[in-house]
């Protein structure tokens, strides 16, 4: 069956038109998004809801404990398996997410990067440790200046990555990055989608979202993730909206404050897959939400 690919920036209405799709076309809902994946983060990460689960089969969901780290090479291969059960049980593979890395991993191939070696990403994390993240792109600057080009100044986790593979391989990753796999998927023979909503209506379904959440429960999942204990650095922790809410829960800021930052966060996010989207699957077909 032809994969359908939905991208989409965060309170686009991807989910509910994967939904629909899956419904339609007998499909299985594959998740891209990069912090759906961990567990514990249900309400904060927009999550289908376990009603949503029951009404077609989805993947990929809350599988990866929020202690772990999970990159795209591990979601590539945890997709792969996934199209493969769709297939086998004659169910269209429904892709959908807003993680931009995912979709070009899925249709372009992922570079074969050696795994750095964990004494030197923990060399790496005690040297960072105290120092600007500016110094750090200066530094990777003098050993890679074209690669330094390519990251924003402020990017610290990019930024590392590229010292930590520095270091472990003696090659810049965009030289690894030219060597990319062959892909999992044909764009060519997908079915693919960026949804494009009006700017001011998206930002009006952020903040109605993000209360919903805060009606919904998202308080206590803040606080049993808290609980845990983990590192601030671990993906699952930049979960939009979770900051905010754990410096109201330590008494740093109000309610109020701690909703408005986590709206103002997510309209963030939202800007930056935006521009992913527009300048790195250009030739994706749009549609309003």
């Amino acid at each position: 069956m032809t994969p359908l690919l939905i991208a989409g920036p965060t309170a686009s209405g991807k989910s509910a038109l994967a939904l629909a799709a899956a419904e339609r076309d007998r499909g299985m809902v594959i998740n891209a998004d990069a912090l759906q994946v961990y567990a514990g983060l249900r309400i904060l990460t927009a999550r289908p809801s376990p009603e949503d689960e029951a009404r077609a089969p989805h993947r990929l969901y809350g599988h990866v404990a929020p202690g772990e780290r999970y990159s795209v090479g591990s979601w590539l291969a945890d997709v792969a398996g996934a199209l493969a059960e769709a297939e086998a049980a004659g169910l269209r593979p429904i892709i959908v997410g807003g993680t931009g890395l995912y979709f070009r991993a899925l249709t372009q191939g992922l570079a074969p990067v050696p795994p750095v070696p964990p004494e030197i990403r923990e060399r790496w994390k005690a040297r960072a440790e105290g120092v600007a993240t500016g110094d750090l792109h200066r530094l990777l600057a003098g050993r890679s200046a074209s690669e330094a080009a390519r990251l924003r100044p402020t990017d610290r986790a990019r930024i590392l990555r590229a010292l930590e593979v520095l270091d472990a391989t003696g090659r810049p990753l965009p030289e690894w990055q030219a060597l990319a796999a062959r892909p999992l998927i044909d764009p060519a023979a997908a079915e693919r989608i960026v949804i494009a909503p009006d700017r001011a209506e998206l930002h009006r379904r952020i903040a109605q979202r993000f209360q919903g959440m805060i009606d919904a429960g998202a308080l206590n999942e803040a606080r049993a993730i808290a609980a845990l204990g983990l590192d601030p650095a671990l993906p699952a922790m930049k979960a939009l909206g979770l900051r905010p809410l754990l410096r109201h829960l330590a008494g740093a800021l109000s309610l109020d404050e701690a909703i408005a930052r986590g709206i103002a966060e997510t309209r963030q996010y939202a800007k930056r897959q935006e521009t992913w989207f527009r300048h790195q699957m250009a030739d994706w077909p749009r549609r309003s939400a």
